[in-house]
């Protein structure tokens, strides 16, 4: 079995999305510029990752060199040193991508909370409102009457998250821990718990 059998089972995408989360985690990379080998000491510095050893290094300049090519990174050079970091379009790439991705974890064990997100978006925010309704939902939450929704698990960091990527502050989404809900028994029903 070739040792690329991981990279060939990943879609090209992947590596691309891979190299936006890497560089939105740290920020910047810096790889020696002084050297005539320096996309090989970038891919090697990629390569540290695990992950990353089963991609073809051809494969990770050319997607290195897309997103370059679509302006989600920028390279540059000071003192002998080349800084590779995420442009604004890039920031913006990767933060859909990181909300794509984003779940709450279901706990084993129900704390007896329910969490409850309330919010009252603008009309002027229309497209954020609509799309952060639809991530509740692919989150899990229930709608239990209209701007209101309600989940047994913990989503603190998942809900401030939602509010910092779609620019809304605590008076537009509120998150509500509670107790007690009068008459939850079909609650407990639909979430399993």
């Amino acid at each position: 079995m070739s040792k690329y059998k991981y990279y060939f089972k990943k879609p090209r995408s992947e590596i691309s999305k891979d190299i936006l989360k890497c560089l939105l985690v740290s920020g910047v990379i810096c790889v020696a510029a002084s050297s005539p080998y320096f996309i090989i000491n970038l891919i090697k510095s990629f390569k540290k990752q695990k992950k990353w050893n089963s991609y073809k290094n051809k494969i990770i300049y050319n997607k290195f060199y897309n997103l370059k090519k679509d302006g989600c990174i920028k390279m540059e050079e000071r003192n002998h040193q080349i800084y590779i970091k995420l442009t604004e379009k890039g920031k913006k790439k990767a933060g859909w991508m990181q909300i794509d991705e984003l779940k709450i974890k279901k706990s084993k064990k129900w704390d007896k909370k329910w969490r409850i997100v309330i919010f009252d978006i603008s009309q002027l925010k229309t497209l954020h409102r609509n799309v952060f309704r639809g991530k509740l939902k692919e989150l899990g939450f229930y709608l239990l009457q209209k701007s209101v929704w309600i989940s047994p698990y913990k989503c603190k960091d998942e809900i401030n998250l939602l509010r910092i990527f779609f620019g809304l502050n605590k008076k537009e989404v509120r998150l509500i821990t509670a107790d007690n809900i009068e008459d939850d028994n079909f609650l407990k029903k639909m979430f399993k718990i």
